[in-house]
């Protein structure tokens, strides 16, 4: 009998085993099944990757922000990954070159010794958490009348050291709303750009456009399928004629999450622009961040709906341009900028955890976390440039997790949810696996896994508030096996260690806790 067959006969006495367990009172529990023989998929090696919202240039002096030491550690730890510049204010960016630059002696390396000074980091702080303040630029985003934003030499520069000398590589979103008079893109700001960041010698890749469904919401204008399409064979068309920009990622059209007006722009773009694109972006939120409350954040159904999602686009883009790259280009909890002592909690951990898990294992190869820092409420650093508990969980992530997607069946409580990885390579050796697990519920929870756990090394990293029950869920601070976790200094992160775990065929979450289990020993096939 093949060993998937008998382990199939194990689930079912196991399966009956805690359904009895289950009568007498212990209600939440799972009991699993891994497939360690075959990888199902592989996502991009940079699978979690993050974006900073173009909003952070609409005062310049903000940028600066991006040469603090602190935050270019945090951001250092988090690769491999792309670093995304755009977001909704993309489209109102000009790019209004000042030309005072041009002999200075300026390049990419010599800027990654420069340290922001102290006392300037902290005012440009305390002005930042004004300026997020101001009624008058909520107003704005109600309201759907965007300001235009020009930006400089000095905009790029900075935003280009900060991706440099953090390691991470730069998509810069272009301005699809500079429209000719025949509705066509009107690429000539676009060149002005191109030929500093050539001149420069800027590695990077490009996006063109965010959002474009809700361009008529946003600024009166409509630009169908068709018409974006062929908008990226032209960008795509420059980019080819120039020496450093030939070969680079073009991405796009990022659209929201698809429904209506949206699933038919995506269908019309691939038809004519998919030969331009590297990889079809689209963007996903769960809920609205005016009107959701704690129980989303925790809802199993709520969390499901990403499925729905991730299925009716992987099914546009195989019938309009089979085999092209999905990513999530933008992607959070809440749209609306997050939603306040909600998405930049505690609790928002579930949505992010189960979104790298299910997007990897559905078939999304890469996903944007919206934003690692500056506006909103769904940022992983704070506004004092301290890291919140969803930038911890995206760390043990980096760390623990795999670009190898395996299969794992589980029967039980929905509000345990499970995936499985080949461990990363770069920190445990071939054929270790890391089990991502989260218990939704009050209640303590117990996942049965003798396939994964019995009799073989297991080092558990256990997620929770820093405080007991529901209160805890809006907490700003995350413990790591009962340890708060804060950095050292502005330059040092902590360990992030382990528990060894006894042999057992059970492994224990506690209530409203996130957990990777890392099965050092596992021997899995489709891992080696």
């Amino acid at each position: 009998m093949k060993l998937v067959q008998v382990l199939g006969v194990l689930f079912m006495l196991w399966f009956r085993t805690d359904r009895t367990e289950a009568a007498r009172g212990t209600q939440n529990w799972a009991a699993a099944v891994p497939r360690l023989s075959t990888v199902v998929r592989r996502v991009d090696r940079r699978f979690l990757s993050v974006a900073i919202g173009a909003g952070l240039a609409a005062d310049e002096k903000f940028m600066y922000l991006l040469s603090s030491p602190k935050l270019r550690t945090l951001t250092r730890a988090l690769t491999p990954a792309l670093l995304r510049f755009g977001g909704t204010k993309q489209d109102f960016m000009v790019f209004t070159p000042q030309k005072y630059q041009l002999d200075s002696g300026y390049t990419a390396e010599n800027t990654c010794n420069e340290k922001l000074p102290q006392w300037l980091e902290e005012n440009l702080k305390k002005d930042w958490v004004k300026q997020k303040l101001q009624k008058m630029m909520m107003t704005e985003d109600l309201q759907r009348k965007y300001q235009q934003i020009k930006f400089t030499e000095n905009t790029v520069d900075m935003l280009h050291s900060f991706a440099n000398c953090s390691g991470m590589e730069m998509i810069f979103g272009l301005n699809a709303l500079l429209r000719t008079a025949n509705n066509s893109w009107n690429s000539s700001n676009a060149q002005l750009l191109l030929d500093y960041c050539q001149s420069r010698n800027y590695s990077m890749s490009w996006a063109l456009g965010n959002e474009p469904n809700s361009f008529v919401k946003k600024a009166g204008i409509r630009v169908d399928g068709f018409q974006l399409g062929q908008d990226f064979i032209h960008l795509r068309e420059i980019l080819s004629k120039t020496k450093l920009y030939r070969d680079a990622g073009l991405y796009g059209p990022d659209i929201s999450q698809p429904r209506g007006h949206g699933t038919y722009l995506l269908g019309g773009f691939l038809e004519t622009g998919a030969k331009a694109l590297s990889a079809c972006t689209w963007h996903h939120y769960y809920v609205d961040s005016k009107n959701t409350s704690l129980e989303d954040f925790v809802d199993p159904d709520v969390l499901d709906s990403l499925a729905l999602k991730i299925n009716e686009v992987l099914g546009i883009v195989k019938q309009e341009s089979p085999g092209k790259r999905v990513w999530l280009g933008e992607t959070g909890s809440a749209y609306g900028g997050g939603a306040p002592g909600l998405s930049d909690t505690f609790v928002a951990g579930f949505m992010w955890l189960d979104k790298l898990g299910l997007a990897a294992k559905l078939g999304v190869d890469l996903v944007m976390r919206q934003v690692l820092f500056g506006a909103g409420y769904y940022q992983l650093i704070d506004d004092n440039l301290d890291p919140l508990p969803d930038y911890w969980l995206s760390l043990l992530y980096k760390r623990l997790v795999g670009p190898e997607v395996l299969e794992i069946k589980s029967a039980g409580s929905k509000s345990i949810r499970l995936y499985l990885h080949c461990a990363n390579r770069n920190s445990y050796r071939s054929g270790a696996v890391t089990l991502m697990s989260m218990n939704l519920s009050n209640k303590p929870a117990t996942i049965t896994v003798p396939a994964l756990a019995s009799s073989r090394t297991v080092e558990a990293f256990v997620l929770e508030s820093d405080q007991p029950g529901e209160e805890g869920l809006r907490s700003s601070l995350i413990k790591l096996n009962g340890d708060v976790l804060k950095m050292v200094d502005d330059k040092t992160l902590p360990d992030l260690r382990g528990r060894l775990l006894p042999p057992s065929e059970h492994l224990e979450l506690p209530a409203f806790s996130l957990a990777f289990f890392v099965i050092t020993d596992a021997q899995a096939a489709g891992c080696t």
